[in-house]
């Protein structure tokens, strides 16, 4: 039986419809519980609805948008002016109710802008944050802000902080996280004021809080939340990236280097092909645009099917979480519980 919907904003991205629409058929055979949307303009997705088999399959629809936001679109421009665009009309049904999340690989910008003018943020959250999974030694970790806030308050940090641990207890199961705050040192007189204040805000709070953690410890998996602003989030994240192609590179450049060396190459193939596995990045894509009034999983722009396939799986397990709801009543206790501690 089929109830959860969720909405493709099958436009979006590097790849548009040839992806999502190649995404929405893998995902239905792995979710027979959900069923999808796809957001876009009708004749091509039709085509590839054709294509994959899937014009036959009641758990698949077309919701027609006439326009589509460009990866390079000024967020505010696609905003105002592209109203019925797959990615605006994909949150719009968010938003009426008719499906409980929207999986966009569009332009995270305008994603992020629309989904805040369109959905509205929770009641008590200043600003939305993007979170996603990270891959660790101890395990994965939860990271966010992730570039939708280059400047942050010592109170927005505490309510990504919130935000974060609530999720990594739904989606991961962790029944108390802990928190980290990103530092450039894990004593307590490093860092600037704002992220100062902000540890002493976490600590305060009902929060497992473990205290300041460094760039090295967010592939270690030393926590199971890292909060930090969307600029130090973002950069972290692309040199993390950069890291792991810089590694991939180099064991190629070395493997091909002479027939000795291919011989190691092939020697070691089982020993690669299950380090390749556990850090694919495909197994990662889908980071939540926590803070909304709805769910919305942003996807990489350059995902493959089994990737975006990946997003979709993350809204699914978002919808049965009841992610939104769930931040929205942690936030009234927080400050049920400042108001207590005030008076």
């Amino acid at each position: 039986m089929v109830d959860k919907i969720i909405a493709l904003d099958a436009m979006g991205g590097d790849y548009g419809p040839v992806v999502t629409v190649g995404a929405a058929k893998l995902a239905l055979q792995q979710m027979p519980d959900i069923s999808l949307v796809l957001v876009g303009k009708r004749d091509l997705l039709e085509a590839e609805q054709r294509k994959y088999g899937l014009d036959k399959d009641s758990r698949v629809s077309i919701h027609h948008a006439s326009e589509v936001v460009g990866m390079d679109d000024n967020p505010v421009v696609a905003l105002k002016k592209k109203k019925d665009s797959s990615m605006r009309v994909a949150i719009n049904l968010v938003q009426q109710g008719a499906v409980q999340a929207c999986v966009s690989a569009g332009n995270t910008g305008a994603l992020m802008a629309t989904g805040k003018f369109v959905l509205k943020t929770i009641r008590g959250i200043s600003r939305p944050a993007i979170c996603t999974r990270l891959p660790g030694i101890q395990g994965s970790t939860h990271m966010l802000d992730l570039g939708a806030n280059p400047d942050c308050t010592p109170e927005i940090l505490a309510e990504f902080a919130l935000m974060g641990s609530v999720l990594a207890q739904l989606v991961d199961g962790i029944k108390n996280p802990t928190v980290g705050l990103l530092n450039i040192g894990s004593e307590e007189i490093k860092g600037n004021e704002t992220v100062k204040r902000a540890g002493q805000l976490i600590a305060d709070s009902r929060l497992n809080y473990y205290g300041f953690v460094e760039g090295n410890d967010i592939y270690k998996g030393t926590v199971d939340v890292i909060v930090t602003d969307g600029f130090v989030g973002n950069v972290s994240l692309k040199t993390g990236e950069g890291v792991a192609a810089l590694v991939r590179h180099v064991l190629q450049s070395e493997f091909q280097r002479n027939w000795l060396t291919r011989l190691a190459a092939l020697c070691a193939m089982p020993v690669l092909n299950s380090v390749k596995q556990r850090l694919d990045p495909r197994r990662y894509n889908g980071a939540s645009l926590l803070g909304l009034n709805g769910i919305v999983i942003k996807s990489h722009g350059s995902a493959d099917t089994s990737s975006f396939c990946n997003a979709i799986k993350i809204a699914n397990i978002e919808i049965e979480k009841s992610v939104p709801q769930r931040i929205s009543r942690e936030i009234e206790n927080y400050f049920s519980q400042i108001e207590e501690a005030v008076t």
